[in-house]
């Protein structure tokens, strides 16, 4: 296990593939050593030799599963131990439950609302106070398009969370305001990484066209310039935006029904 000198330093979650792995290279790119966690430690140990090789950071690996209640604590603990500092969190773990609610195991909702909700509100609980004690800290909490749209059939706690993530960080921010502490809820689109193989909505969500899709390496780039600059909810891209604009300025009886059409041709349902 590698040990970190003071410096600034990012953890970031869900660093294996995807977005997390991307931002965790723009972290590295501007001078960041890492923090990377996951649960597949294969994979992030060869995330942290590519890292350490383009740009000579440091870089502790911490397998973990954030599914596992106890998992926040003992990654705090960890890190803790190795005497880092954590100058910015990147809560980027997190994967959706296809099909209706009663078509999907309690456990499988669970597992996901402790991952993408308790887990995220637990590490900021916890690496939080430090940054404030610092009056220097950067947060990004990854939450989706998805929690500032309607919702539609399928996936039932996935926009819910999102949702609540947002306002999470919208409120948290308020509170960082006086410590230079900047709080941003990052609320991509479609991007291309793993996340839809590993629900298994690969072959829906390609059928998708290619103008609704972003490259992890460009949302990693607007995620780190946002949380940079201070902006509390960014949406990743021009065509995010402008969705995000016209369900907010339709009428809610057309925009539920093209979610309704989408729905049943892009999602188990």
């Amino acid at each position: 296990m590698d040990t970190l000198t003071p410096a600034r330093t990012a953890l970031v979650t869900g660093a294996s593939a995807g977005i997390g792995k991307a931002i965790a290279g723009v972290f590295a790119a501007h001078g960041f050593d890492l923090v990377l966690t996951a649960r597949r430690a294969d994979r992030l140990q060869e995330v942290a030799q590519d890292l350490r090789a383009q740009h000579g950071c440091r870089v502790l690996v911490i397998a973990a599963d954030l599914a596992d209640p106890a998992a926040p604590a003992r990654l705090y603990q960890e890190v803790t131990a190795a005497a880092i500092t954590v100058d910015a969190l990147v809560n980027n773990a997190g994967y959706g439950v296809p099909g209706k609610l009663t078509d999907t195991t309690w456990e499988d909702q669970r597992d996901l609302v402790q991952v993408m909700v308790m887990a995220l509100a637990e590490l900021t609980h916890r690496f939080l106070p430090g940054m404030i004690e610092r009056r220097y800290g950067r947060i990004i909490n990854v939450a989706s398009v998805a929690g500032l749209v309607p919702p539609s059939a399928g996936h039932a706690l996935y926009g819910s969370s999102k949702s609540l993530v947002i306002k999470f960080s919208q409120s948290i921010a308020l509170e960082c305001l006086p410590y230079n502490v900047h709080v941003t809820a990052l609320c991509p689109g479609f991007t291309y990484s793993e996340f839809h193989d590993v629900n298994g909505m690969r072959a829906q969500v390609s059928q998708l066209p290619a103008w609704m899709w972003m490259d992890a390496g460009t949302v990693a780039r607007q995620a780190y310039d946002a949380v940079m600059a201070g902006h509390v909810v960014y949406v990743t891209g021009g065509v995010n935006r402008a969705i995000v604009q016209l369900t907010r300025y339709l009428p809610q009886w057309l925009v539920m029904g093209v979610l309704r059409r989408v729905a049943t041709r892009f999602r188990k349902v």
